[in-house]
């Protein structure tokens, strides 16, 4: 299974692509095979990114060369396995689109923390290693989002918007987007290679 992930925040230019392109460069290197893509609800359409978040990218591992900002549309969310929101404002919009894409839709942020849950869980890690594709993987996750533990504050599972602020609040938004994509990618490479154990 190819998997298809589409990122979503506001404009397009600042939270979105960089955790695509993080994305990209992560799974690349685990050899996930991955179509990632990012999009905005209020893209500022065919817009680069910031030069603040493109150099965070850069930083990170990621490429920012080319980005174009977009359009969020319900044909992107159709075609996509998974889709990773900036923020729960951005999760709802793709559920109001496309209102059954609620259910592979979260906030990059819930979408780690689900995965933490299923790492750390024994039962669910037992779960976790008999998956035999990717797209199990995402049922588990789906399935176990009940279970981990929400965040104190729900505002948690967000990430700053940093569009036309300071350069701390770039940094701030970069480390999250950092550390999420990276538990993110982690788990979708162990489990392509449970995947490719079963089938073999």
């Amino acid at each position: 299974m190819s998997l298809a992930v589409l990122v979503v925040c506001t404009g397009n230019v600042c939270r979105s692509p960089l955790a695509a392109q993080l994305l990209v460069t992560r799974l690349n290197e685990a050899g996930v095979e991955a179509l990632v893509r990012s999009a905005g609800t209020a893209a500022l359409t065919g817009q680069p990114m910031t030069p603040e978040a493109a150099e965070s990218s850069r930083r990170y591992g990621g490429d920012p060369r080319g980005h174009a900002a977009m359009q969020l549309s319900e044909g992107l969310i159709d075609d996509s396995d998974l889709v990773l929101t900036a923020s729960r404002e951005h999760r709802a919009a793709v559920a109001s689109l496309v209102p059954r894409a609620a259910r592979r839709a979260y906030t990059l942020r819930e979408f780690a923390r689900v995965v933490d849950h299923l790492e750390a869980d024994p039962e669910s890690v037992e779960a976790l290693e008999s998956v035999a594709s990717l797209e199990e993987f995402l049922g588990l996750v789906s399935m176990s989002r009940g279970y981990a533990v929400p965040p104190r504050d729900p505002a948690d599972d967000d990430i700053v918007d940093p569009y036309g602020r300071s350069i701390d609040v770039y940094e701030q938004a970069g480390r999250v987007i950092d550390a999420a994509t990276m538990t993110a990618a982690r788990a979708m490479a162990t489990a392509s290679r449970f995947g490719s154990r079963g089938a073999a």
